[in-house]
């Protein structure tokens, strides 16, 4: 058995994203694999002036945006709910030198979830950003994706802020399990 997403239809917020992204001088993108993400993440791997790093855990992610801030260029941090639990700890590192942070986080355990473990850290993606003192946008229409990478890329590179953009599982769509040949 094989989990596989069903995209919702309508305008291609991947790309939206993306677009965004490059407007706001993003030059490193890291993240743990996503189906989710994989039209993004495909986007990047084709531009070569975007620096593609896959990592094998979140946290990774937060080092390395602020290693890139230190460097001189900006990162984004892909990401499923799932994973935020694995990044609270490195978060502090945020707050604490005040390093500009952006994450896009695809969200589970919302719509249409077949998988109950994906509920529990679904539900406290929020929270836990929020402690963390990690502001939280919430991307529900497609229509909506541009202009919410771009206003929250001006905050988090241009008021060194750090910015969740949590993007709502009936975007991605919902994952059911499939007959793997």
């Amino acid at each position: 058995m094989a989990a596989s997403d069903t995209p919702t239809t309508g305008p291609d917020w991947p790309l939206a994203i993306y677009e965004a992204l490059k407007a706001a001088d993003v030059r490193q993108l890291c993240y743990v694999p996503d189906a989710g993400h994989s039209r993004l993440i495909r986007l990047a791997h084709d531009d070569p002036a975007i620096a593609t790093t896959v990592l094998t855990t979140e946290e990774e992610g937060v080092a390395l945006s602020a290693g890139a801030w230190l460097g001189g260029q900006r990162a984004v941090l892909l990401m499923q709910s799932s994973g935020v639990g694995n990044c609270v700890n490195m978060l502090s590192l945020l707050s604490s030198c005040r390093f500009p942070f952006l994450t896009f986080v695809t969200m589970r355990g919302e719509w249409a979830e077949f998988n109950p473990w994906q509920v529990a850290m679904g539900k406290a993606t929020p929270a836990a950003f929020d402690i963390m003192g990690v502001t939280v946008f919430r991307l529900e229409r497609p229509d909506d994706a541009g202009e919410m990478a771009a206003a929250a890329a001006r905050l988090a590179f241009d008021s060194n802020q750090a910015i969740a953009v949590l993007i709502s599982q009936r975007m991605i769509g919902a994952k059911k399990w499939t007959e793997g040949k």
